[in-house]
């Protein structure tokens, strides 16, 4: 190990505070890539958040990116974006959630309604302000977990660009509108033979895909239409998705990472359409980021992730993958599901993790290229030598008192990223407020990373 750990010494870049001007120029080689995954080991770790709001600032100022996508359900998103774009309001008559609809405002909410993603909206408020429409930067949602917002979203579009649509997706979705506070009870009620949606909400993306171009002669519709299309993909994948969770977790995992692939590929063909060249970053925990190929993700339990898939969508050359890690600290995170957020100790890492040799650099922070061409040979031996070797990933769930168990994987460093961001000791993420609401999404979705 001690060999290791001085050859990381030595590959290390050392990182200023993520407050100094010149901290996100350390990044500035991933302004060639097309697409930039910016993972974190942790979704309660403000060093994540705001190493990543730098980062993402200097790829959209000096790099010509335009999407930011999140690991997040698309209305919620949606709302931040029409902020940040300065698009018509979700309250108005167009699509989008429906009135009232607070974004981010189910479990857990500090992993979005935080002082650090408040810094960045604001910031991409004020850059887009001077700028065409089409030159201004989005704000998107990857990922499942909106079905009951999805269809009100579909059906108050319908209302406006067609009534009798509409009443045929208030049809078609009847079906799903008993489940939708309890949605893996969807999924057991399908297993059981009780009820299956799949056949109507299938038909009615069929159909929203059939008008586009009618639908398109309406005022503002290139926007939504998009997102309306949007919703029905999530619907149709939801359904999907919750019927999957009774077969197996890694089906429902690769699921889940397939929606938010095409997700994001529909986005990027979205904003292309006007000829553009369009460069996408993508915010998501290491597990979703980092190449399931390379961990006992992928290894043992056959699931890939956004980060695999987007290497074989995009090429390896057009995609740079990052990881984030610490040693010790504290962690916005709960105990249980839908419980309240907790400041909580970070246990220091364990003597077989990659944590643990990052730590032992002595380095408060830094940054390691792992690409090919940029690794020492020395190195690049040494770190394939250590495929086994455990990663940290915390969720929104934290169980230290089980956190081998819980909380740990091997992974072959490596391959599963382009880069690797180290912070010796972190801070719990500041979020807006404490108090969880309760609600109906099954724990079961996410346990046991909680990601």
């Amino acid at each position: 190990m001690s060999h290791l750990k001085e050859l990381f010494t030595v590959a290390a870049r050392p990182l200023p505070p993520i407050n100094n001007p010149t901290f996100g120029s350390f990044f500035d080689s991933l302004g060639k890539f097309k697409v930039v995954l910016l993972g974190d080991g942790s979704h309660g770790t403000s060093e994540f958040y705001a190493a990543r709001a730098e980062i993402t600032k200097r790829l959209i100022d000096h790099h010509g990116f335009t999407v930011v996508a999140v690991e997040a359900d698309w209305p919620d998103a949606e709302i931040i974006d029409r902020y940040v774009r300065q698009r018509p309001g979700h309250k108005s008559h167009l699509g989008g959630p429906p009135s009232g609809y607070d974004p981010f405002s189910r479990f857990p909410t500090w992993m979005w309604r935080n002082h650090e993603m408040q810094e960045l909206v604001e910031w991409m408020r004020s850059h887009n302000g001077a700028l065409p429409d089409n030159q201004k930067v989005g704000f998107y949602g990857l990922d499942l977990y909106s079905m009951g917002a999805s269809i009100q979203a579909v059906i108050k579009y319908l209302d406006h660009v067609d009534p009798a649509a509409s009443q045929a997706a208030r049809q078609r979705y009847s079906c799903l509108e008993r489940w939708v506070d309890e949605p893996t009870a969807y999924g057991l009620a399908a297993l059981s033979g009780m009820t299956d949606c799949e056949k109507g909400v299938v038909q009615m993306l069929c159909e929203l895909l059939k008008n586009r171009l009618e639908y398109a002669q309406h005022a503002q519709d290139g926007e939504e239409y998009h997102s309306t299309e949007q919703n029905a993909h999530v619907v149709r994948d939801a359904e999907s998705y919750y019927k999957s969770m009774y077969y197996s977790s890694a089906s429902s995992w690769n699921l889940r990472d397939a929606h938010m692939l095409d997700t994001l590929h529909r986005i990027i063909q979205h904003k292309s359409s006007g000829g553009n060249a369009i460069k996408a970053v993508v915010w998501a925990h290491n597990s979703h980021c980092g190449d399931a190929r390379y961990t006992s993700m992928g290894i043992k339990c056959k699931e890939v992730n956004i980060g695999q898939l987007c290497r074989e969508q995009f090429g390896r050359e057009n995609v740079a993958l990052l990881g984030c890690g610490t040693h010790s600290g504290t962690v916005a995170a709960a105990h249980g599901w839908d419980e309240d957020m907790q400041r909580m100790i970070i246990l220091p890492s364990r003597t077989d993790s990659w944590e643990y040799i990052a730590h032992k650099t002595g380095i408060p922070s830094f940054v390691l290229d792992l690409r090919q061409d940029c690794v020492d040979s020395e190195l690049a031996r040494a770190l394939e030598k250590e495929p086994d070797r455990l990663e940290r990933f915390i969720g929104v769930i934290y169980r230290p008192e089980t956190e081998r168990l819980s909380h740990y994987s091997s992974a072959n460093l490596s391959n599963q990223f382009d880069a690797y961001v180290w912070f010796d000791s972190t801070q719990a993420v500041r979020p807006l407020e404490e108090h969880e609401p309760i609600t109906g999404l099954g724990k079961e979705e996410t346990y046991p990373f909680g990601l």
